[in-house]
């Protein structure tokens, strides 16, 4: 038996005072009000008896994944959509959302040199935080929308009631997704041998198209040519590993696929692999914090630009206190405009202090905006400056950016400006699907991989 097998069978420090339901004993933001509590006892207790999304050996590999981006020998790519909509779980959304996470990987492995931590924001993005419980138009107030976990986005009294059968749809939903997912991969949909089967027809015209095709046929010749000195066909390039990942907002639900498992100690978070922390629920001494400490799966923390280096060492007392590789990331989203004032002092006391977490870049959510036409989005010229600043202020304190988080899509939207095409907020009202924040379309998505590309080999050019 293995050394790691060995730790798998006891508790290192496993918190005494902890259970799935201790977080209801602390404060807990964002959850919604249910009217009827017997029907929300009946949802969970039908959740408890339902079978888990992931599994903990999908868990446990992730983490040891991450661990290996902690020191530099991977990169993560965390991206999808926004919130998740019911009605979108179709196998051309599904695909064309793997299409293009897969050729992001494919562009950062080519550029970057080492293997990609692959990372659906999807299979469980159902449920979204608020700023405020209640919405009012026209002088009529109903409560805000919070997911299709949680109620509807039309602004009816029916669709925005909370329900808690819609918690049980979510996971019909969310295993659907999976499904389909772990079908398309081990049926070769990722096989390395035929990256064209990638492409969306709708992106023919991309002013990327032409250098993604000479990256995809350099790939191809370097395949064939290791199979010609071998003789034989290099089997390990037909899949590759894919996870999920969520915002754990409604603990109800994560509480109910929160499991033991045989032969590994501890609770595993089952509904994903890798679940976070968003900001408006990441006080220490909150229900989600309090949640979040006693599972084992590898899990994130957003970051921004109000955070103190004392509340982050605060927070991984709590969270890894055990400094375990792999169990934490810090996604900071700073903005581009405060980036450079805000991150630094971060990086600084981490390094100091020794902590070992991976830092993960999301230059979508601090650099949200609205235009004159009253669209929600975001321009990506600051989606770049902050992706490019976190690099050189990573390489200055001596730390490193260890990833991306993006909001993104494999359809043909128009909901950030700029980009390849320099969409403007006339094309806005064209393509703008999203019911909460904009995402990055494809020919976007795919720019930002190749940005990272040349960013990061800038960086690590001698000087």
């Amino acid at each position: 038996m293995s050394a790691s097998d060995r730790s798998n069978l006891r508790a290192v420090n496993l918190p005494a005072d902890w259970s799935p339901t201790s977080w209801r004993e602390r404060t807990a933001l964002q959850l919604p009000t249910y009217p009827d509590q017997a029907e929300l006892e009946s949802a969970l207790a039908e959740l408890r008896h339902l079978p888990p999304l992931v599994t903990s050996w999908e868990i446990l590999s992730l983490k040891q994944q991450l661990a290996e981006a902690q020191e530099g020998k991977r990169f993560l790519l965390q991206g999808g959509d926004c919130a998740e909509s019911f009605d979108q779980c179709s196998s051309d959304v599904i695909s064309n959302r793997l299409k293009v996470l897969l050729q992001m990987s494919l562009v950062l492995v080519h550029g970057m040199r080492k293997p990609v931590v692959r990372v659906g924001r999807f299979a469980g993005q159902y449920a979204k935080p608020r700023s405020a419980d209640t919405e009012t138009i026209d002088g009529v107030t109903l409560p805000s929308y919070r997911g299709d976990m949680v109620n509807g986005p039309a602004f009816t009294e029916v669709a925005r009631k909370p329900d808690p059968r819609r918690m049980i749809k979510a996971h019909a939903r969310s295993s659907m997704t999976m499904n389909f997912v772990r079908a398309l991969i081990d049926g070769g949909f990722a096989d390395l041998h035929h990256p064209e089967y990638w492409n969306l027809s709708w992106v023919g015209h991309s002013p990327l198209a032409d250098e993604y095709r000479r990256m995809v046929n350099a790939i191809g010749d370097a395949v064939r040519f290791m199979e010609t000195l071998s003789g034989a066909e290099v089997h390990n390039l037909n899949r590759v590993d894919f996870y999920t990942s969520h915002e754990a907002l409604l603990l109800p639900y994560e509480e109910s696929l929160t499991r033991q498992v045989p032969r590994h100690w501890g609770h595993f978070n089952l509904s994903t692999h890798y679940p976070w922390i968003g900001m408006r629920t990441a006080a220490v001494d909150g229900a989600h914090a309090e949640y979040f400490r006693g599972i084992r799966n590898p899990i994130a923390l957003k970051v921004g630009p109000s955070v103190t280096p004392d509340q982050l060492l605060r927070t991984i007392d709590l969270l890894n206190p055990e400094d375990e590789p792999g169990r934490l990331t810090f996604i900071h989203r700073m903005g581009a405009s405060t980036v450079a004032d805000k991150l630094p002092p971060l990086l600084d006391a981490m390094r100091r202090d020794g902590r070992r977490v991976l830092w993960v870049c999301d230059p979508m959510h601090g650099n949200t905006e609205s235009t004159s036409n009253g669209y929600k989005t975001r321009r990506f010229r600051n989606i770049r400056a902050e992706i490019e600043q976190s690099f050189e202020l990573h390489a200055a304190a001596g730390t490193r950016l260890g990833g991306v988080h993006l909001e993104l899509t494999g359809e043909d939207v128009t909901e950030c400006l700029g980009g390849a095409r320099e969409l403007t907020e006339s094309d806005l009202e064209r393509a703008y699907r999203s019911t909460v924040d904009p995402r990055l379309n494809y020919e976007q998505a795919l720019e930002v991989a190749m940005l990272i590309v040349r960013k990061q080999a800038q960086i690590a050019a001698p000087a």
